[in-house]
């Protein structure tokens, strides 16, 4: 019998294309052998819908497509099984059944623990990070507060709330001389290099500062490393075990990787490897320019991948996550920058290049979150007693007017 995999992508969030991108990649090389694939897109008005139509990249030139073709349906528990139930008509039927959620999301909303809480409230296996990972894998500030008390290497950082820059700028800012320029600003939990700035004064940190604000509540301020080579490289595994794939080394012509590099690339379209449906204009993270394997010595080789196993089981993460590093080439010294729990494009072509394929790769995911539920599933989270057979005892809520004054 297969194992139903419900495939969640898309949200409300600003990577909402970028989610839909990886999400049909990953559909398309799933082994349908051993899995009945099943999407499940939210829309960014937080609407759930299912179909088969749901796996061409093409209806989604057209949302009314979708709200017409597809079922708008709810995931919940129901009979022993969870289940895609319609949300609209009279009988309100069950469209599917799921065995576990596999969330292809990305961005704020979604990846970041918000997703994972829902689901795991519900109660139904997924696959990846649990809450508490995806929160701070999304959240670059409590990301960098973790890893430094692991004692991880990291450029110096500072980061404060947008209510703080509003009400008392020079605080902040005297926060922000801590820091050497040029300096990277940043909106602490997007993804994608949305909203990112390099700034050289203050004039244009203001100005980088007023853009981040605009995406989020957070904002996080670091120092540019000098002489900089970007590597990335993906975990796979949970807090017990971890393996790490081959390195790249990210060429752009930018002064960091921006969204257009990651997303955009040449425009020119075509059939994207792993894809069986044409992709016009975009190949997600697999349209990155690249070098497979880094040109890095040996030495950075392993100090990174040991580096990248640490933060990983530091933050408890699950599933594949890439993990991206700043290299001063000059000076040979590595320091790690940010975590991400469900990279664009599932980071397959790392993987690849150590000769596992993406179809291995999403089994194995599917696999590790099987295993993470037993174990979840496996601990105690409630007791047998009833307290509010006490409570009730004792007078209850009547017995609390009486004592309402002397609450006072």
């Amino acid at each position: 019998m297969k194992i139903k995999v419900g495939v969640v992508f898309g949200g409300e969030s600003v990577e909402h294309e970028v989610s839909i991108i990886t999400a049909i990649q990953a559909m398309n090389k799933m082994d349908e052998e051993k899995y009945e694939i099943i999407p499940i897109y939210i829309t960014k008005d937080r609407e759930w819908y299912t179909g088969d139509m749901l796996k061409d990249i093409d209806v989604y030139q057209d949302l009314n497509l979708i709200k017409k073709y597809s079922s708008n349906v709810v995931l919940y528990y129901k009979d022993g099984s969870y289940v895609l139930q319609k949300k609209r008509g009279l009988f309100k039927s069950v469209v599917k059944e799921v065995d576990i959620i596999f969330p292809i999301v990305h961005g704020t909303n979604v990846e970041d623990g918000v997703l994972q809480g829902y689901l795991q409230t519900v109660g139904v296996p997924y696959v990846g990070s649990n809450v508490y990972a995806s929160v701070v894998g999304q959240d670059k500030a409590y990301m960098k507060d973790v890893w430094k008390s692991a004692d991880l290497p990291m450029t110096k950082y500072t980061w404060f709330y947008d209510v703080d820059y509003k009400r008392n700028f020079d605080e902040v800012l005297e926060k922000i001389k801590k820091l050497k320029y040029p300096l990277i600003v940043k909106p602490a939990t997007t993804g994608s290099s949305v909203g990112i700035n390099v700034c050289d004064d203050e004039d244009s940190l203001r100005d980088a500062i007023d853009e981040a604000i605009q995406y989020d509540t957070k904002i996080i301020v670091e120092e540019v490393v000098k002489n900089l080579k970007e590597v990335n490289i993906a975990v796979m595994g949970n807090y017990e075990n971890q393996k790490v794939s081959e390195i790249e080394e990210v060429l752009s012509t930018n002064k960091f990787l921006t969204y257009a590099d990651k997303y955009i690339g040449s425009g020119k379209g075509g059939k994207l490897k792993g894809m069986k449906t044409p992709v016009k204009s975009s190949k997600g993270m697999a349209s990155a320019n690249r070098k497979i394997p880094a040109n890095i010595s040996k030495e950075l080789r392993e100090e990174i991948e040991e580096i990248a196993k640490k933060a990983f089981k530091a933050l408890g993460s699950s599933g594949n996550s890439r993990i991206d590093f700043l290299i001063d080439d000059e000076k040979k010294k590595v320091y790690i920058n940010e975590i991400n729990s469900i990279p664009g494009s599932l980071a397959f072509y790392l993987w690849d290049a150590k000769d596992v394929n993406f179809t291995t790769l999403l089994d194995e995911m599917i696999n590790i979150g099987i295993k993470d539920y037993k174990k979840r599933v496996g601990k105690t989270h409630s007791f047998e007693t009833n307290i509010l057979q006490g409570f009730a005892a004792n007078g209850g809520v009547k017995g609390m007017k009486g004592a309402k004054g002397k609450l006072r």
